[in-house]
């Protein structure tokens, strides 16, 4: 990791890249070949689980089922996060590029986006450009389309499988797993399903080697990361930062003066306080984000804060377990109740105790990363959680 890694990288908005050359030299290399050099850079999935993308690909290619596809989620629903709508914008070449090398190395033949309901402004031009990529496979004799399927605006069709049932017309909830898509996906076949991010840096991987990419970031937390800032900030906008940095450092180059909590990965993230800037790394190694950073100064109420987020998930709960559909009203109540003196202040570990058994038991990571900013929130402000 460099000294100074709060600098811009610029691997994903680099416009200087000569896509056709990229392809070719891709789809020269065997299925293993390209398998091999993804999991030699260590890329790790950005839309926030960190699940390495080689493995993704190579459990799937391994898959006797002739037919199999590959998913671009661009259901970018998650609170503070804006920074795939500006990569589809900007680049979208390197998206469909991804795509493509990822079909090659599975032996698909249709890839579909995933996009957000809320992004529909962005399809003209993304199928204008889609033209002209099919165009360029076309030269090339590559066997590969991509279609746009548009999302209906819930947020909890961010979850892979709840997304295969969208775009198979159905109601969008999570299914049970196993098996996982890499198994059984979109139409019940073996299925990648990568965020925009992610498809676009594994092209990137292709342009100038994985040597390069794990010149970034730490030996958990390899490469660059688009981060979306937002809050109480000077600087809001999207950056390509390296991972590995502390919270401390990245509020010193994003924070107000008067930083004192960062929410890391939206909603379903974590929330940091003063205290802990220094000790927190923002990677696979400490808190890992989906892109999310959204900055709070002394202004804000971080009962608000939260009281917001569990607004926000008993509003795109899907409803189809108890654990969420019911955890997520009765965390909004009680603290509600303990704000206006109804219940103890001890009512919180109460709370709490419910928060971890969501974690626990609830079907999708929506349910269970309620907890996430629940317990960071109270434990760290709980003088602001009482009446």
């Amino acid at each position: 990791m460099s000294n100074n890694f709060l600098r811009r990288v610029d691997l994903i908005f680099d416009k200087d890249c000569d896509f056709k050359q990229v392809l070719q030299s891709a789809y020269q290399k065997s299925n293993d070949e390209i398998i091999n050099e993804l999991l030699e850079s260590g890329l790790k999935g950005r839309g926030g689980a960190g699940f390495p993308t080689a493995l993704k690909w190579k459990f799937t290619a391994e898959q006797p089922d002739p037919e199999k596809y590959v998913v671009c989620n661009a259901d970018e629903g998650e609170p503070g996060t804006f920074k795939d709508r500006e990569i589809l914008f900007q680049v979208p070449m390197k998206v469909f590029g991804g795509m493509a090398i990822c079909a090659k190395a599975i032996g698909a033949k249709e890839g579909y986006i995933y996009l957000r309901g809320e992004y529909r402004f962005l399809l003209k031009e993304l199928e204008s450009q889609l033209e002209v990529f099919h165009a360029l496979l076309d030269e090339m004799k590559i066997p590969f389309r991509i279609k746009i399927i548009m999302g209906s605006g819930a947020y909890i069709c961010g979850e892979e499988s709840a997304l295969f049932e969208s775009m198979e017309g159905d109601r969008g909830e999570p299914r049970n797993k196993p098996p996982y898509p890499t198994v059984s996906g979109f139409r019940k076949k073996p299925t990648v399903i990568n965020n925009v991010e992610t498809l676009v840096y594994s092209f990137m991987i292709f342009r100038y080697g994985a040597r390069k990419f794990k010149e970034l970031g730490t030996a958990d937390s390899r490469g660059s990361k688009v981060f979306s800032v937002s809050g109480d900030t000077p600087k809001p906008g999207i950056y390509e930062l390296e991972l590995g940095m502390t919270v401390e450092q990245f509020v010193e180059e994003f924070g107000d003066g008067d930083t004192k909590a960062v929410q890391v990965g939206g909603a379903s993230g974590f929330c940091v306080p003063r205290k802990k800037f220094k000790d927190t790394i923002i990677g696979f190694e400490g808190v890992p984000t989906g892109g999310s950073m959204m900055l709070f100064n002394s202004s804000r109420s971080m009962f608000n804060v939260l009281h917001n987020y569990l607004e926000f998930f008993e509003e795109e709960s899907c409803g189809q377990c108890t654990p969420c559909r019911v955890g997520c009203q009765q965390l909004k109540l009680g603290i509600e109740a303990v704000k206006k003196g109804e219940k103890h202040a001890n009512y919180l570990e109460q709370l709490q105790k419910l928060a971890q058994t969501m974690k626990i038991t609830a079907k999708c990571g929506l349910g269970q990363s309620v907890a996430n900013s629940f317990f960071s929130i109270v434990e760290n402000f709980k003088e602001e959680m009482i009446y």
